[in-house]
């Protein structure tokens, strides 16, 4: 089996091709501001890399947030597209379930994105079981509820402008979130759908719009 894997849920590019259980060829690249300029030109490299052409792909393994809204539309646009014009098989995973896949802990893992003004993406992991849910948070009332659970937990994210301790940087095992996941169910690519976990910028306005 072959599997195509994209995340583009942050400013940077995770992608990587697994053939035969083993992976073969990847790119992990911060690319700012500038991810939807060099997003397909990295992934042409990726292919020619692992000298594998796109029509060989026996199963397309995407990213679908939460995270930044342009990036995340960037990576699902590209897999929708691939699978339904190559007639692959798709899935969709969390950015955040990516995350926990890939350290080894025997404390709970918290995967954390930053939201801005002080907001979070979490979710609290133990032994492959949520013990907090996927959620928009206050990083203040996440703390507050990981130190009442009295247990030992550490944080996994990208996001260096939080400032916390207990951190680990991620760097995806994307062998290892391809593996945990490529048995996990194929959907119709035209039902493959965002994971925001909070209202886009827009409509927040249309909601405060709406009250007045």
């Amino acid at each position: 089996m072959n599997y195509f894997y994209i995340d583009t849920s942050s400013s940077y590019l995770y992608s990587g091709i697994i053939s035969n259980n083993k992976l073969i060829s990847e790119v992990k690249i911060n690319f700012g501001s500038e991810l939807s300029k060099y997003t397909v030109s990295e992934i042409q490299k990726l292919f020619k890399d692992a000298n594998i052409s796109p029509k060989d792909i026996d199963k397309i393994i995407v990213v679908s947030g939460p995270g930044s809204f342009t990036g995340i539309r960037i990576g699902m646009t590209f897999a929708k597209i691939f699978a339904y014009s190559m007639n692959k098989e798709i899935t969709e995973i969390t950015s955040l379930d990516a995350m926990a896949k890939s350290i080894n802990s025997k404390k709970i893992i918290v995967p954390l994105i930053d939201a801005r003004r002080g907001y979070v993406y979490a979710e609290a992991i133990k032994n492959d079981k949520t013990i907090i849910e996927p959620q928009y948070m206050k990083l203040e009332d996440l703390i507050d509820k990981l130190n009442n659970l009295n247990e030992e937990y550490i944080f996994i994210t990208n996001d260096k402008q939080i400032k916390i301790e207990n951190v680990i940087r991620y760097n995806p095992d994307i062998l290892n979130i391809v593996l945990s996941y490529a048995s996990k169910k194929s959907i119709n690519p035209h039902l493959i759908e965002p994971t925001y976990l909070k209202l886009t910028e827009a409509e927040e306005n249309l909601g405060t719009n709406n009250d007045n």
